[in-house]
């Protein structure tokens, strides 16, 4: 949170002038994008990006891309990758991994050496979002790649709720969704979720800080008042 005086004047002139103002407001409430501890799940699902990216999403409602560090995806009944909003995880959707699009988890694109009446027994992702599924025959291939979008300024980003962020002009996003691991982006960790980046014991300290800055303001206060009111006993 960053604050602003709400009024400041200066009263008088030269040495003798005095600042005068009423106070602060908020005048803006940043995200903070430092990285969060990351904690496994064990579910091969949920995907974490250590390091800088976004994962990407889509709206199947209205196309509506957005962005998110929220990585607790699920595989729905027609086998795409989802957030927990039915929203289709964006990525290279084909084996050759040159098709944008939703993520996938099936036998389309195996090798013609397989079985064709196998079926999907796993997949997994690894640290640079590549998708390999398994198939009943054990023949294994890389179904599709989770890609990531970065900006230059995230904190331009507008916030859109449930962990979701829109682009805007000012956080200048890249031309392209990336592969992790390239152009400066994290990498993908399966199994494990990013928790709150909130450093507990530094916002404790802060605020026994603020609590003793009002304490001793609020004796300042006392202290000038009681100044006042001998000063008015001795008139008297």
């Amino acid at each position: 949170m960053d604050f602003e005086d709400t009024l400041s004047q200066a009263i008088g002139a030269g040495s003798a002038s005095n600042q005068v103002g009423t106070g602060v407001t908020t005048a803006a409430i940043q995200n903070n994008f430092v990285q969060g501890t990351l904690s496994n799940t064990g579910f091969g699902s949920d995907l974490a990006i250590s390091g800088q990216g976004f994962f990407i999403v889509r709206n199947t409602s209205d196309n509506a891309q957005y962005v998110t560090r929220a990585g607790d995806f699920h595989v729905d009944a027609s086998g795409y990758l989802v957030t927990s909003d039915n929203m289709r995880v964006q990525g290279y959707s084909d084996s050759g991994l040159t098709t944008l699009g939703d993520l996938q988890i099936d036998a389309t694109g195996a090798p013609a050496t397989a079985d064709p009446n196998a079926t999907l027994k796993s997949w997994s992702v690894d640290s640079t979002g590549k998708i390999t599924v398994t198939l009943s025959d054990n023949t294994t291939f890389v179904r599709g790649q989770v890609l990531l979008q970065n900006y230059t300024n995230p904190g331009a980003l507008v916030k859109e709720g449930s962990n979701l962020y829109s682009a805007s002009s000012a956080a200048g996003p890249l031309a392209q969704p990336t592969a992790p691991q390239s152009k400066g982006l994290g990498e993908i960790q399966s199994g494990a979720l990013e928790m709150s980046n909130v450093d507990l014991t530094s916002e404790m300290a802060e605020l026994i800080t603020a609590q003793r800055a009002f304490q001793a303001n609020a004796r300042v206060v006392t202290t000038s008042d009681e100044i006042l009111q001998e000063v008015t006993s001795l008139k008297r």
